[in-house]
């Protein structure tokens, strides 16, 4: 199967199932002429966020990794009225291209972003007794995945949903001698996950056209 095939498959997936794309293609162009990466999730994994998020009825929605903002919009479109979103990202460029996309998307009221290192910021939620969240998608640096997890304990309650990105990594997780870091950080995450009892997991190897990589999903136990 070739990355032609993989592509051809999503955009059908999305012309037939993910009409929203279009309302929000917008962002794409816009973080692409601010000069940001383009590692946003695709439009159907931004629509399976969103699914998510409204098939938990969570109202509390924390986000580690913001980009440009896009999975953020994905969600942000699923609360209602008295949702919120947490987004945290550390780059202050990709800060403020997302801050412009919130306003222009009319969620700034229940959106907020929190510039700066996200481990900072997670610590502060925590010291602050931040009130539990619902939801949490991570798409942040790989090495510190393992205490992003540790962090997402501490901020969720028994039945949240938590989910990471990018796990698979062209399949490079299953080799044990690697030297990338990210691939360090994503093992390393799935040996904590593996010994924690308060949490029921699993991974899907995913294709389309952002590659070859993959969504680990669990939920906290009650």
């Amino acid at each position: 199967m070739s990355r032609i095939i993989w592509d051809a498959v999503d955009r059908y997936v999305v012309q037939s199932l993910v009409p929203e794309a279009d309302e929000l293609e917008w962002v794409v162009q816009s973080n692409a002429a601010a000069g940001l990466p383009a590692i946003d999730v695709s439009a159907a994994q931004g629509k399976l966020l969103n699914l998510l998020v409204r098939m938990i009825g969570a109202k509390r929605v924390l986000e580690i990794g913001t980009l440009g903002g896009y999975s953020a919009l994905w969600m942000a479109h699923a609360l209602p009225p008295d949702g919120r979103l947490i987004t945290l990202e550390a780059d202050a460029h990709h800060a403020a291209v997302a801050q412009s996309n919130f306003r222009r998307a009319g969620v700034d009221q229940l959106v907020e972003l929190c510039e700066g290192p996200a481990l900072d910021a997670l610590n502060r939620m925590i010291d602050g007794r931040q009130p539990p969240f619902n939801f949490v998608f991570v798409d942040a640096d790989k090495p510190s995945n393992p205490e992003y997890f540790s962090a997402c304990l501490k901020l969720t309650r028994p039945g949240s949903v938590i989910v990471f990105d990018n796990v698979v990594r062209d399949g490079k997780i299953v080799d044990a001698n690697s030297d990338d870091p990210r691939v360090h950080g994503v093992r390393k995450l799935f040996e904590a996950i593996a010994a924690e009892s308060r949490v029921s997991a699993t991974a899907l190897q995913t294709v389309g056209n952002k590659g070859y990589d993959g969504l680990l999903m669990m939920i906290v136990n009650s």
